[in-house]
């Protein structure tokens, strides 16, 4: 047997990409056992790596004990006391190249991942846009790894299995033997939110017949009192947002029969349970490569790219012409009705 091998993998933030890296990950150890993983990353990203075999998640305190250039060196002298052999950086920011200076400087081999930020720029430019699929994420840090000596052959990932639900949820859910759909309405940018009295729409209808149990999902002070109106108008409604753990809510995904979701993180986390995912796209746009692993191409639903040329306007959804605050209102309610019935019947 191979003797084995230690690699430090870097990516702290955000959940999206962070789970983006679960599926690399899974083929990487599925076709190379003998490696071991470290995972540098915040403490709350932990529970999306606990089904991966030979993987430990180390803590960047990047606002506490690791944080400035002294702290990342004292972040390097913890990581380097666990006998790194080389390093994956799938981040590629100003602390992960730090990072790699201090790794280097200590004779261990650092692979960063190309970012494409030129293509990007050329694929979101209002001026000679270029409109073509780029590689995606998901291939990126692929990428990262095969220059490291490690191929990974991504159509042969098996994906993580179904977790079991936790008392809480089970009480918070109660007693259901419906199909059950996944609702996260809300994306960090405004750019990639779909209209609130849209998906109201889509709430009303799925809900009622007594075919299904909507699930809503969200962070934020003002997504949870937005829920929690929903959950009270609408039967069939449950509104879980701020009341389960992080594990708790990937159980609950791992559960579900559909997700409903922008081009955000809760679309990853349920892809990587291979749980069917129905994205809608705004401003921005699969072709950056941000679409979930393993997703049917037709469940995503665009802005209308007649009316709205210029899309994608950003990879993020954070820019936008001042006349396209409003490209989300061309997916009609009724078409994404239409989607998730013809998944979930």
């Amino acid at each position: 047997m191979a003797s084995e091998k230690h690699i430090l993998a870097i990516r702290m933030s955000a959940m999206g990409d962070v789970a983006m890296t679960v599926p690399v990950l899974l083929g990487l150890l599925q076709q190379h056992p003998n490696l071991k993983i470290t995972v540098l990353t915040r403490a709350f990203f932990k529970p999306l790596f606990s089904q991966l075999p030979n993987v430990n998640v180390y803590e960047a305190d990047v606002q506490g004990k690791h944080k400035s250039v002294r702290g990342l060196y004292q972040l390097y002298k913890e990581l380097k006391a666990l006998n790194i052999d080389a390093v994956a950086d799938l981040h590629n920011v100003l602390r992960s190249k730090i990072l790699k200076f201090f790794f280097t400087s200590g004779g261990i081999p650092v692979v960063q991942m190309d970012k494409g930020r030129s293509e990007k720029k050329a694929l979101t430019a209002t001026k000679n846009k270029k409109f073509i699929p780029l590689k995606t994420t998901h291939q990126r840090y692929t990428d990262v790894f095969e220059k490291l000596g490690y191929s990974i052959s991504l159509e042969k990932v098996t994906l993580l299995s179904k977790e079991p639900l936790s008392e809480n949820s089970k009480s918070i859910l109660g007693t259901n033997t419906k199909k059950c759909i996944g609702i996260a309405p809300f994306a960090a940018f405004s750019g990639k939110l779909y209209p609130l009295p849209f998906m109201e729409q889509v709430i009303e209808n799925l809900t009622k017949s007594d075919n299904y149990q909507i699930i809503l999902f969200g962070g934020g002070t003002k997504e949870k009192e937005a829920l929690a109106l929903w959950q009270k108008k609408f039967k069939n409604t449950v509104n879980v947002a701020g009341k389960l753990t992080f594990q708790e809510e990937l159980s609950l995904i791992s559960q579900l029969d559909l997700m409903l979701a922008m081009d955000s993180g809760n679309a990853h986390l349920a892809a990587n349970y291979g749980i069917p995912v129905v994205t809608l796209w705004g401003v921005t746009h699969p072709y950056a490569g941000f679409f979930p692993f393993g997703q049917i191409n037709s469940n995503a639903l665009f802005a209308d790219r007649n009316q709205y040329p210029l899309i994608p306007t950003s990879v993020y959804g954070n820019k936008f012409p001042k006349k396209y605050n409003k490209v989300m209102e061309t997916i009609s309610p009724a078409s994404v009705i239409a989607k998730i019935k013809k998944i979930v019947y």
